[in-house]
């Protein structure tokens, strides 16, 4: 069951084992792409439930992370070149008026993904305890 993955009102949030074997909850800082403690809403997201709550797959998960980030973070160096890059892909589509081609859909998931890696490693190394690369790996 765990990890588990959701949406929030728009924000991903992730359940994971804690060493103890109980539940910890993580929220995405649109702050600071780190994650905040979020277990106030463990009982919300696998009890109540409601139209604001949506599960997600590990990859949706990733892709919404990362679509986050890119979209709420601003900086320098190698993920946010690739956040550019993306970007620049998603502004062409909406100035062309078009769908992407499957080829564009698997280059911006991939590159969410290695962002999303990239990403998690640069918080694990500053301790944010929410942090996980490997979520971002293929399985």
């Amino acid at each position: 069951m765990l990890p588990a993955f959701f949406s929030y009102y728009e924000s991903p949030i992730k359940l994971v084992e804690t060493t103890d074997g109980g539940v910890a909850a993580w929220r995405l800082s649109k702050d600071t792409g780190g994650w905040t403690p979020a277990s106030k809403l463990i009982d919300t997201l696998l009890f109540v439930g409601g139209d604001e709550i949506e599960e997600l797959t590990r990859e949706e998960f990733v892709q919404q992370t990362e679509r986050e980030r890119a979209h709420y973070l601003t900086g320098e160096g190698p993920i946010f070149a690739l956040y550019e890059t993306v970007r620049a892909i998603t502004d062409a589509l909406a100035q062309e008026r078009r769908y992407p081609t499957p080829t564009e859909i698997a280059l911006i998931a991939g590159v969410r993904r290695r962002t999303f890696v990239m990403f998690e490693e640069e918080l694990q190394r500053a301790g944010d305890p929410g942090a996980d690369p490997s979520l971002g790996r293929q399985p």
